[in-house]
């Protein structure tokens, strides 16, 4: 491809953005999952200079990879996404190299003295690995997204553990008490960013949020302890875009009880399927809960890391 076919993307790119998305979604599981308005919603993040940090490569006028960078870490960690058709593997490597150049640039203007970069790739990618793995990236993490059947009939209300409550996230002070419960549960996990509020609401696409479909779990001892985000804008499923519980309340039911809370919710509404993400190696336990709620594994997601100097 020549240079002009390589140039940054703009949000008036994102129905074709989308579109090439879903062609690679229908490769690697079969079926179209992704929405416009997550593209979108990347696109327009505050954090993210498009001009320097977006790439698209077009064949005869048709996008055939897209790229990402955002670098929320304020130090040496830099994130990317990375797609490409799997006819067009030497314009996706061009693409990966100009990314990891942005990255090392990125972190050292961040004080940092090297880039350690992540990227997540289905399992089984239109990506070749091979020219990653050649690079010097390699896979760090695995996750699962899972999904689970809904029925109107069997997945009604759960009733409340013992000194339990639940409640919608209704005013802005519930808001940053989910925050607050967002990053003191998430804390100790793998590759966990902390985020202040504003930011964390950018991370979350708050905007586009149905405010409704959030819950703080409580109990009567520990007050505030756990919380749950649900969306309801994905063409495919619902989905959960976070769970957690303190540590200090693990143990007592609360993340059951948030999960069957939302497929209730969920199934209320007419939803068939919901889904949620989940890191394999999760040491909190939330593999095991999700299989006991009937979530089975819908595909895998590789994390891939390369420390760049």
């Amino acid at each position: 491809m020549s240079p002009a076919d390589l140039r940054p993307a703009t949000l008036a790119d994102a129905p074709a953005i989308t579109e090439l998305l879903n062609e690679i979604d229908r490769i690697e599981i079969g079926r179209p999952e992704t929405d416009q308005h997550t593209v979108e919603a990347d696109l327009k993040h505050p954090r993210t200079d498009l001009a320097q940090d977006s790439w698209l490569a077009l064949d005869g006028g048709r996008p055939v990879a897209y790229g990402l960078l955002w670098d929320d870490s304020g130090g040496e960690r830099v994130d990317i996404d990375h797609y490409v058709l799997p006819d067009h593997q030497r314009c996706g490597l061009r693409m990966l190299v100009a990314m990891e150049a942005r990255a090392l640039a990125r972190a050292r203007a961040n004080g940092a003295e090297r880039a350690v970069v992540h990227l997540h790739l289905n399992a089984r990618p239109t990506t070749d690995t091979t020219l990653l793995a050649e690079r010097g990236w390699s896979v760090v993490r695995t996750h699962h997204v899972l999904r689970r059947t809904l029925d109107p009939v069997a997945d009604l209300p759960p009733e409340a553990p013992a000194g339990v409550r639940v409640r919608a996230c209704a005013t802005e002070s519930d808001r940053v008490k989910v925050h607050e419960l967002y990053q003191r549960s998430f804390a100790q996990h793998f590759d966990f960013q902390p985020r202040p509020y504003r930011l964390w609401l950018d991370d979350i696409d708050a905007a586009g949020l149905d405010w409704s479909l959030v819950w703080i779990a409580g109990t009567d001892d520990l007050g505030d302890a756990g919380f749950l985000i649900a969306r309801d804008d994905r063409e495919a499923m619902g989905w959960i875009r976070g769970i957690g519980v303190l540590g200090e309340a693990r143990g007592r039911g609360l993340g059951g009880f948030l999960l069957r809370h939302a497929f209730a919710h969920f199934a209320a509404r007419g939803r068939d399927t919901v889904g949620l993400g989940v890191d394999t190696a999760n040491a909190t336990g939330a593999p095991r809960l999700y299989h006991r709620n009937g979530m089975t594994v819908h595909f895998a997601v590789d994390t891939w890391e390369a420390v760049l100097v």
